[in-house]
């Protein structure tokens, strides 16, 4: 959730982060309404109860018909008194309502607009020129089932379309990757993990998540359960309700977890191949910080993925995604997209997102601050981070841009030494 005292206090801003994500900036005006509301209504129930409270000594000094009728009044008064608590209650979930379904304010310098509106911040790398080598690319899905990585029929035959198997080469190709990624990781400082892959509602939501409405998500009805997309959901609830001690500096994981996705509104899109698919792998950073701590960051979790990618010696660029496009908790998501030979794009392999105090406000994860003269401070609500170091996707990338003539495919160095020093994939 955004701060509302914030929001109060500066409206203007939040307004310019609603223009910017296209969404509606009156809603700013009915959270400044919801909180008034909310604070007339705890006024008059706090009122009423200190009159209710100063009647009853009366009541016990009065005589008579004098006592007869401050009973009368008493009675009353519990009833306004009550009627005056569930007003409260009411404005405070009215409030929180719209609290949570507000968009996280974006960074300054966010593009404003939706999905085309991004800026492109660097390119790295040059695409091959397949024609000068003299053949003509293959896509990733006939380079794979030539070598034996990937079974499509198969995976539809077990469980429909969209799912399918990585088979010899392809599943050691993904376990490689993302084993470089887990030791990169740990070289950073982060904490391996493998997360639960079915969470609560609190847990989901509290992420940012529409349960209600988000028809990406998988959900187990029966134990009202619902699947991730991403170990940053298992991961941004692993601290839920607790104080956490950041004196050291940031705490770091890295999430390994299988993922899942509906994809119920890209009918029609790439459905070819492993690029968009129900499930996946992948390998996730999720770090708690300082709020303060932020943006840098988020700068060197950018600089984390970019390092995967020169391993994988893939021609990439980075986009600084539009305001429209970050998603209900995002305050700046940073892009990497590898170019795709037989496409003729860039497509996404990473990102990696700043969502500052949101989540943690949402899941209650706070840390105990430290006053000037080094003695403990109250509590703020820490930042979250999260970004992509490996995923099954990653597989099209390298096998397209990585293919010869011949229809072998030549194997990044860096990741030669979790394939047994192999330097060639062969067809089968």
């Amino acid at each position: 959730m955004i701060d509302i005292k914030d929001l109060i206090a500066d409206p203007e801003k939040y307004r310019a982060s609603q223009r910017a994500r296209g969404a509606a900036e009156s809603d700013v005006d009915a959270l400044i309404e919801a909180s008034e509301a909310r604070s007339a209504a705890i006024t008059r129930f706090e009122t009423l109860r200190a009159e209710q409270k100063s009647f009853g000594k009366k009541v016990a000094k009065a005589q008579g018909e004098e006592k007869q009728q401050l009973l009368a009044e008493v009675k009353q008064l519990a009833e306004d008194v009550k009627a005056a608590d569930a007003a409260a209650d009411e404005a405070q979930e009215k409030l929180t309502s719209l609290q949570r379904s507000f968009p996280n304010l974006i960074h300054e310098g966010v593009p404003a607009g939706g999905e085309d509106d991004f800026v492109t911040l660097k390119t790295v790398g040059e695409p091959r020129d397949f024609a000068a080598e003299g053949f003509e690319p293959k896509d990733h899905l006939e380079l794979a089932e030539s070598l034996g990585a990937v079974n499509m029929e198969r995976g539809a035959k077990v469980s429909g379309s969209r799912f399918y198997f990585l088979t010899g080469i392809g599943a050691r190709l993904e376990l490689a990757m993302m084993q470089m990624g887990l030791d990169q990781a740990l070289q950073y400082g982060f904490t391996p993990m493998i997360t639960p892959t079915l969470v609560r509602p609190e847990t989901m939501s509290g992420t940012g998540f529409d349960v209600e409405h988000d028809d990406e998500i998988y959900r187990l009805e029966r134990d009202d359960l619902y699947l991730v997309g991403t170990s940053e959901v298992a991961l941004a609830g692993y601290h839920a309700d607790e104080i956490l001690d950041l004196s050291e500096g940031a705490q770091r994981y890295a999430g390994w977890s299988t993922c899942y996705r509906r994809e119920a509104g890209s009918h029609g899109k790439d459905t070819r191949g492993i690029i968009r698919v129900h499930q996946f792998n992948k390998l996730e950073m999720f770090v708690y910080c300082s709020a303060e701590e932020s943006k840098a960051e988020h700068e060197r979790l950018l600089a984390w993925e970019e390092e995967m990618l020169a391993k994988m010696e893939l021609p990439y660029r980075v986009i600084d995604t539009a305001a429209g496009d970050l998603g209900l908790s995002a305050a700046r998501k940073f892009d990497c997209e590898a170019w795709v030979p037989t496409q003729g794009a860039y497509r996404e392999l990473t990102s990696t997102s700043d969502t500052t105090t949101f989540q943690a406000r949402r899941l209650n994860i706070r840390e105990r601050t430290t006053k000037e003269d080094g003695s403990k401070g109250p509590t703020a609500p820490v930042a979250t981070l999260n970004g992509t170091l490996a995923t099954t996707r990653w597989i099209v990338a390298i096998l397209e841009n990585h293919q010869q003539a011949d229809g072998t495919v030549r194997v990044p160095e860096g990741l030669r030494p979790y394939l047994g020093g192999l330097e060639v994939i062969e067809p089968k």
